[in-house]
């Protein structure tokens, strides 16, 4: 019989990229005691990973969970990022509610639909958090009717309209109903996810059912799976079967290993996993994202949420250039053919395909962000490989050519309005909405191919002065807009293989923009800057000033380099052309061209 577990709430935190949801999710676990008094607790305490920290943002989704009047609460802490909206899609289907947080200055931005929209399919209740209403140019009661007018949008169900909405400052740890009110700590947030998040409902006398919606993984125990119990029980010993939607007929059996419960930032090893609650277990070995854990004697998948397909693709290759080898651990086609499959256990929204060389694997994503996420997780673990040029994935429909749009929003200064419009439009984007939410700024909306974003974002920056916000999310395909103009400049490539010199990179510079300073290893056909004008150009980076016993005056003058410009993952990925890759190290980040020899390129050039 079907009964709900009143003690406990299964709740997902989901929002635009930066509106705070990872502090929210911080301050909830400090008022609720999760922390003994006095106990220093860094900030973004979910963000766990050193790429996390580094950038600011939330890669993978993360379970905690808190008590609250006797209530425990789950807390899922999502991505807000549109390139892992597959961490978000999967999650939800753990949960019974969501806490909608937007900023109250920037209001509802293309990630905040992409997510409500997900939890509105999904038939989950929803609360509204305005958060951040202590900023200087917050515009809290505004962005509450641009939510409700988001709701009318995506046509929200009458049941799930009437969501409370609750005001708060994360960072200051206050909540409230009314604007204007004074808020004292975050127990109006807690009271509204307790009334408006119903508890969890199931059968506790029917047979198992969990759910498989996260992957972890620990060197003692393995694979260990996430999800809820949606019927049943589990425990520890227990015999069960593996069972997925997409593959009724297969099963797998495996006796559950150990199971756990999360209390905070911890998981405790509970007797038993009853149904409502989030529980990770352990047993498996090959267990996988979308499974259904089920007793063996009714052994009845749960239906999984479709997953957004891939816009995005690269082909990570064996590293074959003359410096192959020297910096990283794992440099064999078995290691890198391993690494990325085991990869598709974790994240539901890549896609790993091989080719016709045994030595190049098809990696598809969905973008840039993903994709270079991946390869800086591959490389800090010791992984050696080379990258080509990302690439967008067409569809033919009635035979019509489609590509992947996006979605993009710009927040700007004023000032540089009208030239973020020209370099967009230069690059097929249509501009679709225009206004200006104050503070000397101006929001701009605009309909993009995929391909068109490729390389824009360092130079969006630059055109900004670094005050400019740009968010994307792919919005669906849609017919070919036509060739885009692609990089007007040439690479500077080293025309000898050995150590770059003063005198080499002085001369090279008067070409164009140098990447590398003096005393660097090259090898020829390696790229070593950016040409001032189209076309590749060979320079001799090695060269060094020949002595001689003869002293002019002035001779000796010292030569001047200016600083190289030292590229990122990212700006390398969006520099390099078709016919380049980027070198991919645990200690450097290397541009070739493809074919290395100057002879060969020629010969390729006119076939």
């Amino acid at each position: 019989m079907i009964s709900e577990r009143n003690d406990v709430r299964n709740v997902a935190i989901i929002a635009h990229v930066d509106h705070g949801k990872t502090t929210l999710v911080d301050e909830l676990l400090k008022q609720s005691g999760t922390f003994r008094q006095g106990q220093v607790v860094q900030e973004r305490v979910m963000d766990s990973s050193d790429l996390e920290r580094e950038r600011g943002i939330t890669i993978l989704s993360k379970n905690t969970a808190v008590f609250y009047k006797g209530i425990k609460i789950n807390i899922v802490d999502t991505p807000g990022h549109a390139d892992f909206g597959g961490e978000v899609e999967r999650v939800l289907k753990m949960v019974n509610g969501v806490v909608l947080v937007v900023d109250a200055f920037e209001g509802p931005m293309p990630q905040t639909r992409f997510v409500l929209k997900n939890a509105i399919d999904l038939q989950l209740p929803v609360v509204v958090c305005i958060n951040k209403v202590d900023r200087a140019e917050a515009r809290p009661s505004e962005v509450a009717d641009e939510v409700l007018e988001l709701f009318m949008e995506l046509e929200m169900p009458d049941e799930q309209f009437d969501s409370p909405f609750v005001y708060t400052s994360a960072k200051t740890g206050i909540a409230f109903i009314e604007l204007g009110q004074d808020g004292v700590d975050m127990e109006p947030l807690f009271d509204a996810i307790v009334s408006h998040v119903p508890a969890p409902a199931g059968d506790p006398d029917a047979g198992l059912q969990l759910l498989i919606s996260t992957i972890d993984y620990n060197e003692y125990v393995g694979r260990i799976g996430i999800g809820k119990v949606e019927n049943g029980a589990i425990y520890p010993g227990m015999d069960a079967v593996i069972v997925n939607a997409h593959e009724p007929d297969k099963l797998r059996r495996f006796k559950i290993g150990k199971v756990f419960e999360f209390e905070g930032l911890n998981r405790v090893e509970t007797p038993v996993g009853a149904c409502g609650a989030i529980v990770a277990v352990t047993g498996v070995s090959d267990l996988a994202i979308g499974d259904t854990v089920c007793s063996p004697d009714n052994p009845c998948p749960v239906p999984f949420v479709k997953i957004t397909e891939p816009t995005i693709a690269m082909t990570f290759i064996v590293n074959d250039s003359p410096f192959a080898g020297r910096e990283g651990k794992f440099v064999t086609s078995r290691h890198l053919r391993e690494r990325l499959f085991k990869e598709l256990n974790t994240d539901v929204s890549l896609r790993v395909s091989e080719t016709s060389s045994t030595e190049a694997f098809k990696v598809s994503g969905r973008g840039e962000l993903h994709l270079s996420i991946l390869i800086e997780t591959m490389r800090r673990e010791g992984y050696e490989f080379q990258v080509s040029k990302p690439e967008v994935l067409f569809r033919e429909e009635n035979g019509q050519r489609l590509e992947p749009v996006e979605t993009v929003i710009v927040d700007t200064p004023d000032e540089f309005a009208g030239v973020v419009i020209e370099k967009l439009g230069r690059r097929k984007a249509e501009l679709e909405l225009m206004s200006q939410p104050g503070g000397g700024y101006t929001r701009l909306s605009f309909s993009i191919p995929s391909r068109g974003l490729i390389g824009y974002r360092g130079e969006f920056l630059t055109d900004t002065k670094g005050n400019g916000v740009l968010n994307a999310l792919f919005k669906g395909y849609e017919p070919y807009r036509g060739d885009i103009q692609k990089r007007q400049e040439g690479s500077l490539i080293a025309f000898e293989s050995g150590e770059s010199a003063v005198y080499g990179l002085y001369n090279a510079q008067e070409r164009g923009e140098l990447f590398i300073g003096p005393g660097v290893n090259v090898y020829a056909g390696m790229i070593v800057g950016r040409n001032a004008r189209s076309g590749d150009m060979e320079v001799n980076v090695c060269k060094k000033k020949q002595l001689t016993n003869i002293r002019a005056a002035g001779s000796d003058e010292s030569q001047r380099l200016s600083p190289p410009l030292a590229l990122s993952l990212e700006q390398s990925l969006d520099f390099i052309a078709d016919d380049e890759l980027v070198e991919v190290t645990p200690q450097n980040l290397r541009m070739r061209k493809k074919i290395l020899d100057a002879t060969a390129r020629i010969r390729a050039r006119r076939k």
